[in-house]
């Protein structure tokens, strides 16, 4: 039995730089450079692992732009055997269901397979939803906040899910959805040579009508998209203020008495 193992991948923009549109509701995704979600990095090396231990083949699939390309080759590089963006105007625009359901689409498109890894979060949405949201639409168990894989085999996997207070031992048949934590593994670095290989690796593009028989396309991107946004507002981080005391003893002072006032002494 071959195993085909598929992550899911998105491009994000890099966080610490990106800009937000507070009237539109949405993330200025042009306002900074853009890279693999960091957790599907760690999805993407649970999967190169199996593969490694027990062969198959890994399927990146992304739901993005065009640019978005750029990220499926960089998971290419990183172990992918074969990358999938799913690509067009009319996906544009999706909440987490309206996503789901369109990767849920594309797996279906796909055929058979083991497997699904992702991310447990995306550093721009943060939801946490997709993956089992997917997961809901293949009607498949899913196994969430996974921080260990114990063990792995031809049509099982056993796991170790960090539920709030607790660590769990859960075992699950094929096929399965894994969600996985940063504490999951360290993800590989792509040499020049696998670099190489990416740049040369098709990446297949699906459109809106390649995914017609599997999908209502009056459920994907905006007109599918339940979810409104009413209001963003950003947070500005408090700077650190300070004081300074030219005399010790008025500063020892005002220091006991701060430390008084909030109960620390």
């Amino acid at each position: 039995m071959s195993l085909t193992l598929v992550v899911l991948i998105k491009q994000v923009p890099d966080i610490t730089r990106v800009r937000f549109d507070v009237e539109k509701g949405r993330i200025d995704r042009s306002s900074a450079e853009a890279e693999i979600n960091p957790f599907d990095l760690h999805a993407l090396e649970a999967a190169v692992q199996v593969k490694e231990k027990l062969g198959g083949t890994v399927v990146a699939i992304s739901m993005g732009p065009s640019s978005a390309v750029i990220a499926l080759r960089d998971a290419l590089a990183r172990g992918a055997d074969e990358a999938i963006l799913l690509e067009d105007k009319k996906f544009a625009g999706a909440d987490t269901l309206a996503t789901s359901y369109t990767l849920a689409g594309a797996i279906k498109k796909l055929g058979s397979f083991s497997i699904i890894f992702c991310g447990e979060k995306t550093v721009d949405g943060d939801t946490g939803q997709v993956g089992a949201e997917v997961a809901e639409f293949l009607q498949i168990p899913h196994m969430y906040y996974v921080s260990k894989i114990k063990e792995v085999t031809e049509n099982k996997i056993v796991v170790v899910s960090e539920m709030e207070d607790k660590s769990y031992v859960i075992e699950c048949d094929f096929p399965v959805l894994v969600s996985v934590t940063k504490d999951v593994n360290n993800p590989r670095l792509p040499t020049l040579r696998e670099k190489l290989r990416a740049m040369k690796t098709e990446v297949k593009i699906w459109h809106a009508e390649d995914l017609a028989n599997v999908l209502n396309l009056n459920k994907v991107g905006y007109v599918g998209s339940p979810t409104v946004v009413s209001k963003i507002v950003v947070l500005r981080e408090k700077e650190r203020g300070g004081k300074v005391f030219t005399n010790m003893n008025e500063g020892v002072k005002v220091v006991l008495e701060e430390l008084a006032r909030r109960g620390l002494v």
